[in-house]
């Protein structure tokens, strides 16, 4: 992604925030500060801050161990991995191709709601350890266990280009045999599941009175509506070029023959 600041590599593999990170990181920190208050008034107002800006620090450094189990795998296929940013849903993994086979395809995809739920289980675990030592952090870790279960479950959801959408693709790809035509099931599917989430945002709203989850929940719709046209336009488009290819390699074979021909009758005259 472009207009991102880079943090580091691992691996060998860039990682950077772009700018909307700063957008989910402020929103987050402040619904924590309030869920804390509200669940906790006798904390005091710096007890809250801190665990509201250790706790989102700590949900997005599970979200680099989500894309980093991704990119791995992928490495370990002998895919290169361009870059990893966090951004305001999340982050993403840009991965130079697609994976060769429908099962390195299912790998990649599984392991990221896999390792979701295997982060989410060790906060699950240091709650219970920090539970007798400090409240506040151990409040910290409860919350971020659940929040990667939700993360790994979201994840889940066969909404292309979701993690559940790539796992939905490999499966189609084994069983049909073709990535184009899986690339396209899991997209229309996709869409399905996206024009759910906006209506899902609209229902929100309009008879729960809950404008800004509402407005969040349709966010996410047209987000995933962008990227599954994205991906269906992306594959249009190669299919295209390769017929442009393909073409342009017939003419040249087609002129180089002619050539050959037109050399030939030149030596055959006497």
């Amino acid at each position: 992604m472009e207009q991102s600041v880079r943090l580091g590599r691992f691996k060998g593999i860039p990682i950077g925030l772009h700018y909307t990170w700063l957008i989910a990181f402020g929103l987050i920190t402040v619904s924590l500060i309030y869920y804390f208050s509200q669940q906790y008034p006798d904390w005091s107002a710096g007890t809250k801050l801190v665990i509201g800006l250790l706790t989102s620090l700590l949900f997005f450094l599970s979200v680099i161990g989500h894309e980093l189990a991704h990119s791995l795998v992928a490495l370990a296929k002998g895919i290169p991995v361009k870059s990893i940013t966090l951004f305001v849903f999340g982050g993403i993994s840009q991965i130079a191709r697609e994976a060769a086979t429908a099962a390195a395809e299912f790998q990649i995809a599984i392991v990221g709601p896999v390792s979701s739920l295997l982060i989410g289980g060790v906060f699950i675990l240091l709650a219970s350890v920090t539970d007798a030592i400090s409240q506040p952090l151990a409040e910290s870790f409860l919350w971020l266990g659940y929040i990667n279960f939700m993360l790994a479950l979201f994840n889940l959801i066969p909404g292309f280009p979701l993690d559940g959408g790539r796992v939905l693709r490999s499966i189609i790809w084994w069983s049909k045999g073709s990535f184009e035509e899986a690339t396209r099931t899991a997209a229309t599917i996709g869409k399905v599941v996206s024009y759910g989430f906006i209506f899902w945002g609209i229902w929100w709203i309009s008879f729960r009175g809950h404008l800004i989850d509402g407005l969040w929940i349709i966010f996410i719709g047209w987000f995933l509506l962008n990227a599954a046209q994205a991906n269906v336009m992306q594959l249009t488009l190669r299919d295209a070029l390769a017929g442009i290819v393909a073409e342009l390699l017939r003419s040249r074979e087609s002129i180089a023959l002619n050539l050959q021909a037109l050399r030939q009758r030149r030596l055959d005259r006497p």
